[in-house]
Protein backbone atom coordinates (compact mmCIF):
# COMPACT_ATOMS: atom_id res chain seq x y z
CA UNK A 1 0.00 0.00 0.00
CA UNK A 2 1.11 3.40 -1.42
CA UNK A 3 1.98 5.85 2.04
CA UNK A 4 0.73 9.28 2.49
CA UNK A 5 2.73 12.51 4.03
CA UNK A 6 1.65 11.35 7.39
CA UNK A 7 3.82 8.44 7.23
CA UNK A 8 6.70 10.87 7.99
CA UNK A 9 7.64 11.82 11.04
CA UNK A 10 8.28 14.90 10.40
CA UNK A 11 5.80 15.88 8.21
CA UNK A 12 3.04 14.47 11.45
CA UNK A 13 4.59 17.26 13.72
CA UNK A 14 3.94 19.71 11.43
CA UNK A 15 0.71 18.83 10.84
CA UNK A 16 -0.61 18.57 13.61
CA UNK A 17 1.20 21.60 14.91
CA UNK A 18 -0.49 23.51 12.22
CA UNK A 19 -3.74 21.55 13.20
CA UNK A 20 -4.17 22.78 17.27
CA UNK A 21 -2.62 26.48 16.35
CA UNK A 22 -5.18 26.99 12.92
CA UNK A 23 -7.63 26.11 15.75
CA UNK A 24 -6.14 28.25 17.97
CA UNK A 25 -5.57 31.22 15.54
CA UNK A 26 -9.71 31.45 14.41
CA UNK A 27 -10.56 31.21 18.15
CA UNK A 28 -8.89 34.84 17.94
CA UNK A 29 -9.54 35.33 14.58
CA UNK A 30 -13.75 35.13 15.40
CA UNK A 31 -13.68 36.67 18.67
CA UNK A 32 -11.26 39.97 18.58
CA UNK A 33 -13.68 41.72 15.83
CA UNK A 34 -17.27 40.81 17.77
CA UNK A 35 -15.09 42.25 20.64
CA UNK A 36 -14.23 45.14 19.17
CA UNK A 37 -18.03 45.85 17.89
CA UNK A 38 -19.21 44.85 21.61
CA UNK A 39 -16.91 47.67 22.85
CA UNK A 40 -17.58 50.02 20.01
CA UNK A 41 -21.09 49.43 18.32
CA UNK A 42 -19.01 50.68 15.26
CA UNK A 43 -18.57 48.81 11.65
CA UNK A 44 -15.99 51.47 10.70
CA UNK A 45 -13.73 50.13 13.95
CA UNK A 46 -14.76 46.73 13.27
CA UNK A 47 -13.53 47.20 9.74
CA UNK A 48 -10.19 49.00 10.87
CA UNK A 49 -9.37 45.42 12.94
CA UNK A 50 -9.27 43.77 9.86
CA UNK A 51 -7.10 46.15 8.18
CA UNK A 52 -4.53 46.33 11.02
CA UNK A 53 -4.64 42.11 10.84
CA UNK A 54 -4.23 42.52 6.78
CA UNK A 55 -1.35 45.30 6.86
CA UNK A 56 1.78 43.11 8.03
CA UNK A 57 1.20 40.66 5.40
CA UNK A 58 1.35 43.25 2.97
CA UNK A 59 4.61 45.20 4.36
CA UNK A 60 6.39 42.44 5.84
CA UNK A 61 6.04 39.65 3.34
CA UNK A 62 9.17 39.96 1.69
CA UNK A 63 11.10 40.11 4.14
CA UNK A 64 9.90 37.39 6.00
CA UNK A 65 10.74 35.21 2.86
CA UNK A 66 14.41 36.79 3.05
CA UNK A 67 14.59 35.85 6.87
CA UNK A 68 13.00 31.93 5.93
CA UNK A 69 16.03 31.46 3.46
CA UNK A 70 18.48 32.39 5.66
CA UNK A 71 17.54 30.98 9.16
CA UNK A 72 16.76 27.72 9.98
CA UNK A 73 13.47 27.36 9.55
CA UNK A 74 12.61 24.71 12.78
CA UNK A 75 13.87 27.40 14.96
CA UNK A 76 12.49 30.41 13.38
CA UNK A 77 9.10 28.38 13.72
CA UNK A 78 8.96 27.81 17.27
CA UNK A 79 10.43 31.68 18.33
CA UNK A 80 7.37 33.19 15.97
CA UNK A 81 4.82 30.35 18.08
CA UNK A 82 6.15 31.23 21.67
CA UNK A 83 6.01 34.87 20.39
CA UNK A 84 2.66 34.16 19.46
CA UNK A 85 1.64 32.89 23.24
CA UNK A 86 3.28 35.53 24.74
CA UNK A 87 1.74 38.81 22.13
CA UNK A 88 -1.78 36.89 23.63
CA UNK A 89 -1.32 38.34 27.38
CA UNK A 90 -1.82 41.95 27.12
CA UNK A 91 -5.72 41.04 26.47
CA UNK A 92 -6.08 40.46 30.15
CA UNK A 93 -5.94 43.93 30.55
CA UNK A 94 -8.68 44.69 27.88
CA UNK A 95 -11.87 45.60 30.07
CA UNK A 96 -13.81 48.76 27.89
CA UNK A 97 -13.32 50.87 24.83
CA UNK A 98 -10.43 52.87 26.54
CA UNK A 99 -8.53 49.50 25.75
CA UNK A 100 -8.76 49.39 22.27
CA UNK A 101 -5.03 50.03 21.46
CA UNK A 102 -3.89 47.35 23.62
CA UNK A 103 -6.53 44.86 21.51
CA UNK A 104 -5.05 46.62 17.86
CA UNK A 105 -1.54 46.28 19.16
CA UNK A 106 -2.28 42.36 19.61
CA UNK A 107 -4.03 42.35 16.38
CA UNK A 108 -0.98 43.95 14.75
CA UNK A 109 1.86 41.23 16.45
CA UNK A 110 -0.22 37.92 15.49
CA UNK A 111 -0.92 39.19 12.29
CA UNK A 112 2.84 40.33 11.98
CA UNK A 113 3.75 36.69 13.14
CA UNK A 114 1.35 34.56 10.98
CA UNK A 115 3.34 36.78 8.03
CA UNK A 116 6.95 35.81 9.27
CA UNK A 117 5.52 31.94 9.84
CA UNK A 118 4.04 31.29 6.81
CA UNK A 119 6.63 31.01 4.22
CA UNK A 120 8.87 29.28 6.83
CA UNK A 121 6.67 26.59 7.28
CA UNK A 122 5.84 26.90 2.61
CA UNK A 123 9.53 26.59 2.82
CA UNK A 124 9.99 23.37 5.38
CA UNK A 125 7.49 21.30 4.21
CA UNK A 126 9.37 19.95 1.05
CA UNK A 127 12.12 18.59 2.75
CA UNK A 128 9.62 16.86 4.90
CA UNK A 129 7.90 14.53 2.27
CA UNK A 130 8.83 13.02 -0.87
CA UNK A 131 8.10 15.64 -4.00
CA UNK A 132 5.78 13.59 -5.76
CA UNK A 133 3.55 13.78 -2.11
CA UNK A 134 3.62 17.30 -2.08
CA UNK A 135 0.01 17.70 -3.48
CA UNK A 136 -1.36 15.49 -0.83
CA UNK A 137 0.82 16.79 1.83
CA UNK A 138 -0.28 20.28 1.19
CA UNK A 139 -4.06 19.20 1.18
CA UNK A 140 -3.78 18.53 4.36
CA UNK A 141 -1.95 21.36 5.42
CA UNK A 142 -5.36 23.00 3.65
CA UNK A 143 -7.48 21.08 5.73
CA UNK A 144 -6.27 21.91 8.44
CA UNK A 145 -7.82 25.74 8.09
CA UNK A 146 -10.97 24.46 7.12
CA UNK A 147 -11.02 22.29 10.33
CA UNK A 148 -9.92 25.06 12.39
CA UNK A 149 -12.35 27.50 10.95
CA UNK A 150 -14.99 24.85 12.02
CA UNK A 151 -13.88 24.20 15.26
CA UNK A 152 -12.06 27.47 16.84
CA UNK A 153 -14.50 29.84 14.66
CA UNK A 154 -17.68 27.97 17.04
CA UNK A 155 -15.80 27.65 19.54
CA UNK A 156 -14.45 31.30 19.57
CA UNK A 157 -17.63 33.05 19.25
CA UNK A 158 -18.88 30.52 22.47
CA UNK A 159 -16.37 31.29 24.90
CA UNK A 160 -16.27 34.62 24.25
CA UNK A 161 -20.19 34.91 24.97
CA UNK A 162 -20.25 32.40 27.95
CA UNK A 163 -16.77 33.27 29.43
CA UNK A 164 -15.36 36.50 28.47
CA UNK A 165 -12.04 36.91 26.67
CA UNK A 166 -9.45 35.70 29.24
CA UNK A 167 -10.98 32.25 28.82
CA UNK A 168 -10.11 32.56 24.81
CA UNK A 169 -6.85 33.90 25.76
CA UNK A 170 -5.63 30.77 27.98
CA UNK A 171 -6.96 27.96 25.76
CA UNK A 172 -5.50 29.84 22.36
CA UNK A 173 -1.57 30.55 25.13
CA UNK A 174 -1.94 26.58 24.99
CA UNK A 175 -2.35 25.48 21.28
CA UNK A 176 0.69 27.94 20.63
CA UNK A 177 2.51 25.96 23.24
CA UNK A 178 1.70 22.22 22.13
CA UNK A 179 2.48 23.50 18.67
CA UNK A 180 5.98 24.67 19.76
CA UNK A 181 6.68 21.73 21.13
CA UNK A 182 6.01 19.48 18.34
CA UNK A 183 7.57 21.61 16.04
CA UNK A 184 10.96 21.98 17.96
CA UNK A 185 10.95 17.81 17.77
CA UNK A 186 11.16 18.29 13.95
CA UNK A 187 14.53 16.89 13.15
CA UNK A 188 16.55 18.28 9.95
CA UNK A 189 14.75 17.44 6.94
CA UNK A 190 16.68 15.77 4.17
CA UNK A 191 15.59 12.40 4.45
CA UNK A 192 12.99 12.62 2.83
CA UNK A 193 14.37 14.95 -0.31
CA UNK A 194 17.14 12.28 -0.77
CA UNK A 195 14.21 9.56 -1.54
CA UNK A 196 13.00 11.34 -4.50
CA UNK A 197 16.39 11.31 -6.14
CA UNK A 198 15.15 14.33 -7.72
CA UNK A 199 15.21 18.68 -7.03
CA UNK A 200 13.27 21.49 -7.93
CA UNK A 201 14.54 23.52 -10.85
CA UNK A 202 15.58 27.32 -10.93
CA UNK A 203 17.97 28.75 -8.88
CA UNK A 204 17.30 32.00 -9.37
CA UNK A 205 13.97 33.10 -6.68
CA UNK A 206 11.57 34.83 -9.67
CA UNK A 207 13.52 33.87 -12.75
CA UNK A 208 11.46 31.16 -13.34
CA UNK A 209 8.11 31.44 -16.19
CA UNK A 210 5.97 29.61 -14.08
CA UNK A 211 6.58 31.08 -10.74
CA UNK A 212 5.81 34.39 -12.61
CA UNK A 213 2.80 32.92 -13.73
CA UNK A 214 1.81 31.85 -10.34
CA UNK A 215 2.18 35.09 -8.71
CA UNK A 216 0.17 36.71 -11.60
CA UNK A 217 -2.96 34.11 -10.38
CA UNK A 218 -2.13 34.99 -7.26
CA UNK A 219 -2.71 38.31 -7.59
CA UNK A 220 -5.99 37.29 -9.82
CA UNK A 221 -7.10 35.51 -6.96
CA UNK A 222 -6.42 37.32 -4.46
CA UNK A 223 -8.44 40.42 -6.15
CA UNK A 224 -11.45 38.55 -6.03
CA UNK A 225 -11.27 36.89 -2.56
CA UNK A 226 -11.38 41.22 -1.56
CA UNK A 227 -14.04 41.81 -3.63
CA UNK A 228 -15.92 38.77 -2.19
CA UNK A 229 -15.12 39.43 1.91
CA UNK A 230 -16.79 43.20 1.53
CA UNK A 231 -19.94 41.90 -0.62
CA UNK A 232 -20.83 38.52 0.89
CA UNK A 233 -22.72 39.94 3.65
CA UNK A 234 -24.38 42.79 1.09
CA UNK A 235 -25.57 40.26 -1.04
CA UNK A 236 -26.71 37.74 1.25
CA UNK A 237 -29.36 40.78 2.49
CA UNK A 238 -30.07 41.89 -0.76
CA UNK A 239 -30.54 39.43 -3.15
CA UNK A 240 -31.22 36.36 -0.49
CA UNK A 241 -33.50 38.80 1.86
CA UNK A 242 -30.98 36.88 4.63
CA UNK A 243 -29.30 38.18 7.79
CA UNK A 244 -26.84 37.34 10.37
CA UNK A 245 -27.77 33.72 10.57
CA UNK A 246 -28.11 32.88 6.56
CA UNK A 247 -24.72 34.71 6.38
CA UNK A 248 -22.71 32.71 8.93
CA UNK A 249 -24.15 28.97 7.69
CA UNK A 250 -23.12 29.51 4.07
CA UNK A 251 -19.52 31.02 5.60
CA UNK A 252 -18.94 28.41 7.46
CA UNK A 253 -20.69 25.13 5.16
CA UNK A 254 -17.76 26.32 2.10
CA UNK A 255 -15.26 24.15 4.76
CA UNK A 256 -17.60 20.98 3.69
CA UNK A 257 -16.71 20.87 0.58
CA UNK A 258 -12.75 22.10 1.13
CA UNK A 259 -12.52 19.32 3.68
CA UNK A 260 -14.39 16.53 1.56
CA UNK A 261 -11.44 17.24 -1.42
CA UNK A 262 -9.02 17.59 0.74
CA UNK A 263 -9.26 14.02 2.25
CA UNK A 264 -9.79 12.74 -0.97
CA UNK A 265 -6.34 14.63 -2.61
CA UNK A 266 -4.75 13.85 0.77
CA UNK A 267 -5.91 9.75 0.15
CA UNK A 268 -5.66 9.36 -3.14
CA UNK A 269 -3.05 6.62 -4.79
CA UNK A 270 -2.72 9.04 -7.64
CA UNK A 271 -3.27 12.87 -6.96
CA UNK A 272 -3.72 15.89 -10.83
CA UNK A 273 -0.30 17.70 -11.62
CA UNK A 274 -0.24 21.12 -9.49
CA UNK A 275 -0.93 22.88 -12.67
CA UNK A 276 -4.39 20.59 -13.62
CA UNK A 277 -5.31 21.93 -9.79
CA UNK A 278 -4.75 25.08 -10.43
CA UNK A 279 -6.27 25.45 -13.69
CA UNK A 280 -9.69 23.65 -12.96
CA UNK A 281 -10.16 24.99 -9.07
CA UNK A 282 -9.88 28.48 -10.56
CA UNK A 283 -12.02 27.47 -13.38
CA UNK A 284 -14.47 25.81 -11.69
CA UNK A 285 -14.78 28.63 -8.77
CA UNK A 286 -15.08 31.03 -10.91
CA UNK A 287 -18.02 29.42 -12.79
CA UNK A 288 -19.85 28.24 -9.21
CA UNK A 289 -19.02 32.00 -8.37
CA UNK A 290 -21.22 33.15 -11.64
CA UNK A 291 -23.92 30.62 -10.47
CA UNK A 292 -24.06 31.63 -7.06
CA UNK A 293 -24.47 35.80 -7.46
CA UNK A 294 -27.27 35.71 -10.44
CA UNK A 295 -29.33 32.82 -9.04
CA UNK A 296 -31.51 34.49 -7.26
CA UNK A 297 -32.76 35.74 -10.60
CA UNK A 298 -34.17 31.77 -10.40
CA UNK A 299 -35.00 31.37 -6.93
CA UNK A 300 -34.08 32.74 -3.50
CA UNK A 301 -34.23 29.08 -1.33
CA UNK A 302 -31.81 28.94 0.79
CA UNK A 303 -31.15 24.89 0.67
CA UNK A 304 -29.86 25.73 -3.06
CA UNK A 305 -27.51 28.14 -1.92
CA UNK A 306 -26.23 26.18 0.98
CA UNK A 307 -25.65 23.28 -1.61
CA UNK A 308 -23.58 25.81 -4.03
CA UNK A 309 -21.34 27.47 -0.86
CA UNK A 310 -20.75 23.45 -0.36
CA UNK A 311 -19.70 23.07 -3.64
CA UNK A 312 -17.61 26.39 -3.92
CA UNK A 313 -15.19 25.10 -0.99
CA UNK A 314 -13.97 22.29 -3.31
CA UNK A 315 -12.70 24.11 -6.13
CA UNK A 316 -11.11 26.67 -3.57
CA UNK A 317 -8.90 24.42 -1.80
CA UNK A 318 -7.34 22.67 -5.37
CA UNK A 319 -6.32 26.21 -6.42
CA UNK A 320 -4.96 26.78 -3.32
CA UNK A 321 -3.24 23.45 -2.75
CA UNK A 322 -2.26 23.67 -6.51
CA UNK A 323 -0.85 27.16 -5.98
CA UNK A 324 1.47 26.39 -3.05
CA UNK A 325 2.50 22.93 -4.64
CA UNK A 326 3.49 24.63 -7.80
CA UNK A 327 5.71 26.89 -6.14
CA UNK A 328 7.22 24.66 -3.87
CA UNK A 329 8.09 22.61 -6.84
CA UNK A 330 9.32 25.31 -8.99
CA UNK A 331 11.98 26.50 -6.22
CA UNK A 332 14.99 25.47 -4.72
CA UNK A 333 15.64 25.28 -1.11
CA UNK A 334 17.59 28.25 -1.21
CA UNK A 335 15.05 30.46 -2.21
CA UNK A 336 12.00 29.17 -1.32
CA UNK A 337 11.28 31.53 1.59
CA UNK A 338 11.58 34.22 -0.35
CA UNK A 339 9.39 33.10 -3.24
CA UNK A 340 6.50 32.12 -0.47
CA UNK A 341 7.06 35.74 1.32
CA UNK A 342 6.56 37.67 -2.07
CA UNK A 343 3.54 35.29 -2.84
CA UNK A 344 1.96 36.40 0.86
CA UNK A 345 2.42 40.15 -0.07
CA UNK A 346 0.32 39.59 -3.64
CA UNK A 347 -1.96 37.72 -2.43
CA UNK A 348 -2.88 39.73 0.34
CA UNK A 349 -2.46 43.20 -1.60
CA UNK A 350 -4.37 42.39 -4.06
CA UNK A 351 -6.90 41.24 -1.56
CA UNK A 352 -7.14 44.88 -0.40
CA UNK A 353 -7.24 45.74 -3.91
CA UNK A 354 -10.36 44.08 -4.08
CA UNK A 355 -12.03 45.67 -0.68
CA UNK A 356 -11.10 49.07 -2.49
CA UNK A 357 -12.17 48.45 -5.41
CA UNK A 358 -15.44 46.97 -3.78
CA UNK A 359 -15.93 49.66 -1.38
CA UNK A 360 -15.60 52.62 -4.22
CA UNK A 361 -17.31 51.25 -7.16
CA UNK A 362 -19.88 48.71 -5.36
CA UNK A 363 -22.63 52.28 -4.70
CA UNK A 364 -22.13 53.21 -7.87
CA UNK A 365 -22.25 50.77 -10.37
CA UNK A 366 -24.02 47.98 -8.27
CA UNK A 367 -23.20 45.10 -6.18
CA UNK A 368 -23.90 42.59 -9.24
CA UNK A 369 -21.52 43.81 -11.26
CA UNK A 370 -18.94 43.47 -8.70
CA UNK A 371 -19.43 40.33 -7.98
CA UNK A 372 -19.98 39.21 -11.64
CA UNK A 373 -16.38 40.74 -12.04
CA UNK A 374 -14.98 38.72 -8.96
CA UNK A 375 -16.00 35.64 -10.59
CA UNK A 376 -14.75 36.62 -13.93
CA UNK A 377 -11.06 36.63 -11.83
CA UNK A 378 -11.49 33.18 -11.43
CA UNK A 379 -11.72 32.67 -14.83
CA UNK A 380 -9.46 34.39 -15.95
CA UNK A 381 -6.79 32.82 -13.20
CA UNK A 382 -7.81 29.46 -14.44
CA UNK A 383 -6.91 30.95 -17.92
CA UNK A 384 -3.98 32.11 -16.88
CA UNK A 385 -3.36 28.57 -15.45
CA UNK A 386 -3.53 26.83 -18.84
CA UNK A 387 -0.18 28.07 -19.70
CA UNK A 388 1.54 26.40 -16.85
CA UNK A 389 0.11 23.29 -18.41
CA UNK A 390 2.40 21.30 -21.45
CA UNK A 391 1.82 17.93 -22.77
CA UNK A 392 4.86 16.93 -21.43
CA UNK A 393 5.23 18.42 -18.75
CA UNK A 394 5.11 16.36 -15.07
CA UNK A 395 6.67 18.53 -12.74
CA UNK A 396 10.41 20.26 -12.46
CA UNK A 397 12.39 17.34 -13.09
CA UNK A 398 15.76 17.22 -14.42
CA UNK A 399 15.90 17.50 -18.16
CA UNK A 400 16.42 14.68 -20.17
CA UNK A 401 16.38 13.38 -23.62
CA UNK A 402 12.37 12.31 -24.47
CA UNK A 403 11.66 9.13 -25.57
CA UNK A 404 8.76 9.39 -28.18
CA UNK A 405 6.65 7.62 -25.66
CA UNK A 406 7.03 10.47 -23.10
CA UNK A 407 5.40 12.71 -25.44
CA UNK A 408 1.59 13.19 -25.18
CA UNK A 409 -0.01 14.10 -28.39
CA UNK A 410 -3.10 16.66 -28.18
CA UNK A 411 -6.41 15.45 -29.94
Amino acid sequence: MRQGPLAHREFRRLWLAGLISDTGDWLLLVALPILVFQLTGSPLQTSFAFLVELAPAVLLGPVAGHLADRWDRRRMLVGITAVQAVALLPLLLVHDRGDLPVLYAVIAVEAAMLTLFGPAKNALLPTLVPQEQLVAANSLVGLNQNLGRLVGGALGGLLLTLSGLPVIVVVDLVTFAVAAVLIAGIATGTRAVAETGRKPAGGIAFGGRRIRIGLAIAALAGCAQGIFVVLFVVWVVRELGGGATETGLLRGVQAIGSIGLGLLLATSRRTPGPATLVAAGAGAFGLLSFAVWNGPAVTDALPVYIALFILVGAPGIAMLTGLISLLQQETTDQVRGRVFGVFGAIFEGSSGVGMLAAGLLADRIGIMPMLDLQAALYLAAGATALLLIRPNWSGPVIRKPARRSDVVHPH
